[in-house]
């Protein structure tokens, strides 16, 4: 019967209208039939003997699962020939193994971390490659202060790059429990090493020398690696008294190198801090006991609203120019952190601009300036990156504002982030859009029905009377300004481009709206559409456009602006020589109606 008629076609059951299945899936039974032989003396041609006891298996089985047992049993080893293999590894863990390989599948929720180490080594041995990956997945979930250090020898040993950073940030936020855990000591010489060596173990120092003295003693068997533990200790981090009283009557530091961490302590400007890590969160918070100390209204700074604030609340504020030390507005994070990321929103009700600079201490006695924005106009919210460091103080230097003597700012985060921008000079060189509002960049002059619409991402929802911005050729520029200061090498334009004319137009840049330099002259040519336009890196603040013809009508029309071009096979060729990644956070910026302009 056809189809036509109410039939079925080819593709359907006779019966009941369903679709014929494409595929038949008994992987269960299968596995559970596979399971029955696992250890059963049927059909078994060959003997392991474990810890004496001994364990059938086949080596058909064996060789088709594993690399390892394909040479071991069919390679031409000697094993090739004997019907009885002893195996010196623990017995519990191959049985284990022995039940994933005829299976394909092991329980561990019961086992303990030791035994699930055991079975972690085998997998490793025999190159059961998933179930390595699985069981350090597992692993990771039952972290604990009783078993990290295990973990991490593990890992260490076995190279699971995952598992010993999960680790390493476990003992990092744990740091002083891990210190006098009775496990500590148990710990190899290797992953001590590579636990000292972390600025993000954060303990105090004597706590950490303290506890390596109990490793040394439960491990002086072993002089050589005692001294190489012993020289990790950063002794310049502990005070004179504890120097004095405690390291010296150890014994474990020969006077010498007593009197050169003395030394250290007292002559060098720049000591190795260690600082907590808490990747991706914002240290400075008053939930992490932060607080501001230094400037007015200091209780608006670390509120976390970044919304409600006006010209009379929500920001705090220093008079620019006042001197001496405890000039600016200072931050006092909770404890040492290390973080190499601030975000700073500057007060933007208005189109003022404000110019600073940053500085960060561990003491308030040395500082070290991480930010110099003296020379550049900075806007809205500032991004703001440099080499991660332990930070205790953060000090913010108004120097310049465009409409009074105040410095104000509203809001101020710190954290430690994977995701950062390169660095020219202190300025950051993005391959992001930084043309964005998101970015704080606004358009200072131009003609649109919409502030910003220039710079908001909409490429195809524009016509004759919106989604452009514009101005009269002769007289008017269209003018942006990022919000702070970047190493621009490249831009990448939208011409209005719904019926056939073209433009001619150049694009200045400048830092400082003195002195300005053409980097896209096309003055003589006549463009269409998408425009794409690299040059030599320049630090930039302003751009301006500036259109010189129009085959239609007196005015010049721009849909969209960008830096860096975005333009997708620049990126493609630009891939290879550097790749960094941002994430975009709020902004402070919000839209407002501009005169509008539309096409004659």
């Amino acid at each position: 019967m056809s189809s036509q008629n109410g039939g079925m076609d080819a593709n359907q059951y006779c019966n009941g209208g369903m679709a014929r299945p494409q595929e038949i899936d008994l992987t269960s039974r299968f596995s559970e039939q596979m399971a029955q032989l696992c250890m059963s003396p049927d059909y078994s041609d060959v003997t392991f003997i474990v810890e004496k006891q001994r364990i059938p298996a086949h080596r058909v089985i064996l060789a088709a699962r594993s690399e390892y047992f394909r040479a071991l049993l069919y390679g031409g080893m000697q094993e090739t020939k004997q019907d009885e293999i002893i195996l010196r590894i623990p017995q519990m863990a191959f049985k284990s193994l022995l039940k994933y390989i005829y299976s394909g599948n092991i329980a561990v929720n019961h086992m303990k971390v030791e035994q699930v180490l055991d079975i972690l080594g085998l997998a490793n041995q025999y190159g059961f490659a998933d179930l390595e990956m699985a069981l350090s997945n597992y692993l990771r979930q039952v972290l604990s202060l009783s078993n990290v250090c295990a973990v991490l020898d593990a890992a260490r040993l076995f190279e699971l790059d995952g598992l010993t950073t999960v680790c390493h940030s476990f003992m990092d936020r744990n740091a002083s429990q891990i210190l006098q855990h009775e496990s500590f000591c148990n710990l190899s010489p290797d992953s001590l090493s590579s636990l000292l060596l972390r600025d993000s173990f954060f303990a105090r120092e004597v706590e950490i020398f303290q506890a390596v003295h109990d490793w040394c003693r439960f491990n002086a068997d072993s002089k050589e690696d005692v001294d190489i533990i012993v020289g990790k200790v950063r002794f310049a981090l502990m005070s004179l008294d504890e120097l004095l009283t405690v390291v010296r009557p150890s014994g474990i530091l020969d006077p010498e190198r007593l009197l050169d961490a003395i030394e250290e302590k007292i002559s060098s400007k720049q000591l190795p801090y260690r600082g907590a890590l808490l990747p991706e969160e914002n240290i400075a918070t008053l939930k992490l006991s932060s607080r501001t100390i230094h400037g007015e209204i200091r209780s608006a700074l670390l509120d976390g609203d970044t919304v409600s604030y006006d010209m009379e609340k929500g920001y705090t504020r220093h008079s620019i120019g006042e001197t001496g030390d405890g000039n600016g507005i200072i931050v006092e994070l909770g404890k040492l952190y290390i973080i190499n990321h601030i975000k700073v929103l500057l007060w933007d009700r208005d189109t003022r601009s404000y110019s600073y600079y940053i500085e960060v201490s561990v003491n308030q006695r040395s500082w070290e300036r991480i930010v110099d924005h003296t020379k550049y106009p900075c806007r809205s919210w500032q991004y703001l990156y440099f080499p991660a460091q332990a930070v205790r103080y953060i000090r913010l230097v108004g120097t310049h504002n465009t409409m009074n003597n105040v410095f104000h700012v509203v809001a101020l985060e710190a954290m430690f982030t994977e995701t950062t921008t390169p660095l020219v000079d202190g300025i950051l060189q993005p391959t992001y859009n930084v043309a964005t509002v998101e970015r704080s960049a606004t358009v200072v002059e131009g003609v649109s029905r919409t502030r910003n619409v220039l710079l908001n991402g909409e490429v195809k929802n524009y016509d004759w009377d919106s989604g452009y911005t514009c101005h009269q050729i002769g007289e008017g520029v269209i003018l942006i300004q990022l919000g702070q200061a970047y190493w621009i090498d490249s831009m990448r334009l939208l011409l209005w481009d719904c019926d056939n004319r073209s433009y001619s137009f150049y694009i200045e840049v400048s830092v400082d709206m003195k002195e300005w330099e053409v980097v896209v002259d096309k003055r003589t040519d006549h463009l269409k559409s998408w425009q794409h336009f690299t040059f030599l890196p320049k630090v930039v603040v302003y751009i301006r456009i500036v259109g010189t013809h129009n085959t239609a009508n007196e005015m010049f029309h721009c849909v969209h602006f960008e830096c860096p071009s975005q333009d997708p096979d620049f990126l493609k060729s630009e891939q290879d020589v550097s790749t960094p990644t941002i994430g975009l956070s709020p902004t402070g910026a919000s839209e407002s109606n501009d005169p509008e302009g539309t096409i004659d």
